[in-house]
Protein backbone atom coordinates (compact mmCIF):
# COMPACT_ATOMS: atom_id res chain seq x y z
CA UNK A 1 0.00 0.00 0.00
CA UNK A 2 1.26 3.45 -0.92
CA UNK A 3 1.57 6.17 1.70
CA UNK A 4 0.32 8.79 -0.79
CA UNK A 5 -1.94 7.33 -3.43
CA UNK A 6 -2.88 10.22 -5.76
CA UNK A 7 -0.48 11.45 -8.42
CA UNK A 8 -1.59 15.06 -8.87
CA UNK A 9 -0.40 17.09 -11.85
CA UNK A 10 -1.47 20.45 -13.26
CA UNK A 11 -0.37 23.68 -14.83
CA UNK A 12 -0.86 27.10 -13.20
CA UNK A 13 -1.01 30.02 -15.59
CA UNK A 14 -0.80 33.49 -14.10
CA UNK A 15 1.35 36.51 -13.46
CA UNK A 16 4.34 36.92 -11.15
CA UNK A 17 4.28 33.24 -10.13
CA UNK A 18 7.21 32.07 -8.02
CA UNK A 19 8.05 28.38 -8.21
CA UNK A 20 10.04 28.52 -4.95
CA UNK A 21 7.14 30.06 -2.99
CA UNK A 22 4.66 27.59 -4.49
CA UNK A 23 6.98 24.67 -3.75
CA UNK A 24 7.52 25.77 -0.16
CA UNK A 25 3.81 26.38 0.50
CA UNK A 26 2.79 22.94 -0.78
CA UNK A 27 5.65 21.21 1.03
CA UNK A 28 4.84 22.91 4.35
CA UNK A 29 1.03 22.79 4.22
CA UNK A 30 -0.11 19.74 2.27
CA UNK A 31 1.03 16.22 3.20
CA UNK A 32 2.68 14.31 0.38
CA UNK A 33 5.93 13.57 -1.43
CA UNK A 34 7.68 13.70 -4.83
CA UNK A 35 6.94 17.41 -5.26
CA UNK A 36 8.02 19.22 -8.40
CA UNK A 37 7.13 22.86 -9.02
CA UNK A 38 8.91 24.11 -12.12
CA UNK A 39 8.39 26.91 -14.58
CA UNK A 40 8.59 30.67 -14.78
CA UNK A 41 6.57 33.68 -13.65
CA UNK A 42 3.79 32.95 -16.17
CA UNK A 43 3.46 29.15 -16.09
CA UNK A 44 4.25 26.56 -13.38
CA UNK A 45 3.99 22.76 -13.68
CA UNK A 46 3.05 20.96 -10.46
CA UNK A 47 3.59 17.25 -9.80
CA UNK A 48 2.81 15.92 -6.31
CA UNK A 49 1.85 12.66 -4.63
CA UNK A 50 -0.76 13.21 -1.90
CA UNK A 51 -3.93 11.80 -0.36
CA UNK A 52 -5.65 15.20 -0.55
CA UNK A 53 -5.35 16.32 -4.18
CA UNK A 54 -8.24 18.78 -3.76
CA UNK A 55 -6.06 20.85 -1.41
CA UNK A 56 -3.41 21.18 -4.11
CA UNK A 57 -6.05 22.19 -6.66
CA UNK A 58 -7.65 24.70 -4.30
CA UNK A 59 -4.33 26.35 -3.46
CA UNK A 60 -3.16 26.50 -7.06
CA UNK A 61 -6.51 27.87 -8.29
CA UNK A 62 -5.98 30.80 -5.94
CA UNK A 63 -2.75 31.66 -7.78
CA UNK A 64 -4.03 31.72 -11.34
CA UNK A 65 -5.85 29.67 -13.94
CA UNK A 66 -5.30 25.93 -13.55
CA UNK A 67 -5.53 23.50 -16.45
CA UNK A 68 -4.22 20.18 -17.79
CA UNK A 69 -5.27 18.68 -14.46
CA UNK A 70 -4.53 14.99 -13.89
CA UNK A 71 -5.30 13.13 -10.67
CA UNK A 72 -4.49 9.44 -10.87
CA UNK A 73 -4.96 6.78 -8.23
CA UNK A 74 -1.58 5.04 -8.16
CA UNK A 75 -2.93 2.11 -6.11
CA UNK A 76 -5.32 1.29 -8.95
CA UNK A 77 -2.47 1.61 -11.46
CA UNK A 78 -0.26 -0.84 -9.54
CA UNK A 79 -3.20 -3.29 -9.57
CA UNK A 80 -3.36 -3.08 -13.36
CA UNK A 81 -6.44 -0.84 -13.44
CA UNK A 82 -6.71 2.60 -14.96
CA UNK A 83 -5.93 5.42 -12.52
Amino acid sequence: MLEYKFDTQLLIEGENLCEDQIHDYILNNIPGDCLLAVGDEDLIKIHFHTNVPWKVLEYCAGLGEIHDIVVENMERQTSGMHG
